[in-house]
């Protein structure tokens, strides 16, 4: 198979969450299917060691922060970590050098083509009850592909809760739980409690977890699974910056991409084991510095009790040069318009911590907001956290020459431009209509001056495309 061919076939299994393209019902998970397949592949995942993170926000930057860490200590190193934002081929990466980079097309239609055949051998002789999930499928050939190149440890991000989950099927060294919000509420519940059970899935009898104390109501389901599987806690906040450096300080030209953002960079040190560690992030954010915590003391774990060589200077190294796009990305001023800052902000927890960064702007500077999202998100809870920060109706003298712009996005399950409109309206936000995310960007660029910013955010599918669009140019 080729890797167009390899795209073409998941192209139409269709959206990762139902069973078919036609858009049937939800997919019973099960960790026995992808044990299945797995299994007729040799089982790939038992060659290498491996970090499983799970979590509602944070987890992927806590993956790629862990990883960078890895390589620069001289392990290589493997990263798999869902959705993309452009290219399926950036869930899989393996170390090249001073960086982590994604699977070449052909080592992915190598490895495509294993699990497709393996899949359909096990389908026709009825071990398998019907053709694995996207995720599985590409779940198994990630491990498959680790374990070829030979790599010594993966860093693994949960796709979806974390018990059922297909990467759950690995024995981890260490568990790491990053922060637990509402999201994925058809197939997680509509409770902390609930959806805390299902991440803290991942936890092993006689286990490792790395996390930070959050929700009152995650803690303690938690704590209780973790109690009952006699878990050996690991705590981050030793990795927290110190209180009165959390605020970070504002620096022209530190942003994660681009120069003059006016976002604060996270730089700060800390004493760890009586030495200084030097923590400098591209990841702009306070609510990072979680992240960066988890990520730090997972990489100490590492060392400390499972004989991983990863020094102080590793740390520091791979903590400079994580890349991880699309996560308050400063993008500067192209042909005259307006820098953009893209953010993922993809539930209501996502969008308050872009509300946090927006406060970083100076108040005068004009802004236009692209909005979009999915339709099973909460989208009404979304719009009253940020629309109202692009209200030029408001009255605040700093906001009259604000905008919001709303577009479809290309996913069977996007919201409706009608969805979004109905959501403003009930706001009172005056908004715009763009038929599609090409007219919404230049529409975007027309209405905001040189000076302000345009702020693209909702959904990992509007930034993915939208992030294409800019580079290209």
């Amino acid at each position: 198979m080729t890797y167009l061919e390899a795209l073409n076939q998941l192209a139409a299994m269709g959206p990762e969450l139902r069973t078919d393209k036609t858009g049937g019902p939800p997919r019973k998970f099960s960790l026995d299917h992808i044990g299945a397949l797995l299994e007729a592949l040799g089982n790939p995942q038992r060659n290498f060691a491996s970090v499983l993170i799970a979590g509602t926000n944070g987890k992927g930057s806590t993956a790629s922060t862990l990883a960078s860490i890895s390589n620069a200590a001289g392990l290589r190193t493997g990263l798999y970590t869902s959705p993309h934002l452009l290219r399926v081929n950036e869930r899989i990466r393996l170390s090249a050098g001073d960086k982590l980079d994604e699977i070449a097309d052909d080592d992915f239609a190598h490895s495509f083509t294993r699990v497709d055949n393996a899949a359909n051998a096990l389908v026709e002789i009825g071990s398998l009850p019907h053709y694995p999930s996207f995720f599985e499928i590409l779940t198994a050939a990630a491990f498959f592909y680790f374990s070829e190149q030979k790599i010594e440890l993966a860093i693994l991000e949960v796709g979806l809760g974390g018990r059922l989950d297909a990467t759950n099927i690995v024995e981890p060294l260490i568990s790491v739980i990053t922060d637990i919000g509402i999201d994925h509420t058809d197939y997680l519940g509509d409770t902390l409690t609930l959806i805390a059970t299902e991440k803290a899935g991942i936890l092993r009898d006689n286990g490792v977890l790395v996390t930070l104390s959050q929700h009152p109501e995650a803690n303690a389901v938690i704590g209780e699974i973790a109690v009952a599987k006699n878990v050996r806690g690991v705590d981050a906040a030793r990795c927290l910056p110190p209180r009165e450096l959390e605020t970070g300080h504002r620096v022209q030209g530190s942003g994660f991409r681009g120069l003059n953002s006016p976002l604060a960079p996270n730089r700060y040190d800390l004493s760890i084991d009586g030495e200084v560690l030097h923590i400098d992030s591209p990841l702009a954010g306070q609510h990072q510095q979680r992240n960066l915590a988890l990520a730090v003391a997972t990489a100490i774990e590492l060392r400390t009790n499972h004989g991983f060589a990863i020094s102080n200077t590793a740390i520091e190294q791979g903590v400079r040069a994580t890349e991880w796009p699309g996560r308050l990305e400063w993008i500067p001023s192209r042909k005259g318009h307006a820098p953009l800052l893209l953010d993922v902000a993809h539930n209501p927890a996502g969008a308050w911590t872009l509300r946090a960064a927006l406060a970083q702007l100076p108040e005068a500077m004009p802004r236009t907001l692209i909005f979009s999202c999915l339709a099973d998100k909460q989208i009404d809870e979304m719009a009253q956290v940020l629309l109202p920060l692009f209200d030029s109706t408001s009255g605040d003298p700093a906001r009259v020459r604000d905008h919001v712009v709303l577009a479809p996005i290309q996913n069977p399950r996007a919201a409706s431009v009608d969805d979004l409109l109905a959501a403003a309206h009930r706001l009172d936000v005056p908004a715009h209509a763009a038929p599609h995310l090409p007219g919404a960007l230049a529409q975007a660029e027309a209405i905001t001056p040189p000076e302000g910013v345009i702020v693209a955010t909702g959904s990992v599918f509007l930034v993915g495309e939208l992030r294409a669009l800019v580079l290209a140019e």
